[in-house]
């Protein structure tokens, strides 16, 4: 469970974080929780059958970890996003490919109704048809034609939708050789002692992790060496006017 952030932390982190290792344990699967981007290495992913982004915000990687998570997807690894994971990593395509979409804006936090179309996908197969409950209430952008969505917001339910009622909030799909699953919701700390939202995010978990072996052959992003390891190199001019530029 990859938790960094920089911008918003949402006070439900640590919730969360507890209430996914209580999965792990009750599942049997082992769960790392870590907000260290310098573990975004091809030694250290491959220990890992799926990485899960509880609510992360902004640019968290530099570009030598970007490149060691797309190694690891390429290779055949899982990814769950749970909320703010859509609110990360603006300046990166790739990314917001393998989430699914990208954080637009949210109205104040209220009920709404959820119309659930499950195609008997783990994350969804427990949840009613329709399914109401209170939350913070994403609109997104860029959302990608090729994901499986199983849960949608009815937005004449509550305020603040801006996505003509085709508005998405949970699904999966496949991208770059690895799975990808995520969630809309997951902002207040109650959800994570909601046993139908845990088991929406265990199933996603389960969804992930359901893969063979990972294969770095088919990792096809070159490994990008350390930042660290290369000096950089400023050069100064002067102009003819006496000033000095870079």
């Amino acid at each position: 469970t990859h938790l960094h952030t920089k911008g918003y932390r949402h006070t439900s982190i640590e919730k969360g974080q507890a209430a996914i290792q209580k999965l792990g344990k009750e599942n049997g699967f082992n769960v790392t929780v870590s907000e260290d981007p310098k573990l975004f290495t091809d030694e250290s992913l491959k220990k890992y059958a799926a990485v899960l982004f509880l609510s992360t915000t902004g640019d968290i990687f530099n570009a030598n970890q970007e490149a060691a998570f797309m190694r690891y997807i390429q290779a055949g690894g899982g990814f769950v996003g749970v909320h703010a994971a859509a609110d990360t990593e603006y300046g990166w395509p790739w990314y917001g490919k393998l989430v699914g979409g990208y954080f637009d804006s949210h109205p104040k936090q209220q009920n709404a109704k959820i119309k659930v179309s499950c195609d008997g996908h783990q994350g969804c197969k427990h949840l009613p048809a329709e399914w109401t409950r209170w939350d913070e209430w994403y609109n997104y952008r860029d959302v990608q034609p090729d994901l499986k969505i199983i849960a949608s917001l009815d937005e004449t339910s509550y305020e603040g939708g801006n996505m003509e009622n085709k508005h998405p909030i949970a699904w999966y799909h496949e991208y770059d050789g690895g799975k990808a699953f995520y969630t809309g919701l997951g902002h207040t700390d109650s959800s994570y002692i909601e046993d139908g939202f845990l088991k929406h995010v265990l199933g996603g978990i389960q969804y992930a992790m359901d893969h063979k072996a990972l294969d770095y052959s088919k990792a096809m992003t070159p490994d990008i060496p350390d930042e660290d390891r290369f000096e950089k190199k400023v050069d100064v001019y002067k102009r003819q006017d006496g000033t000095f530029r870079r």
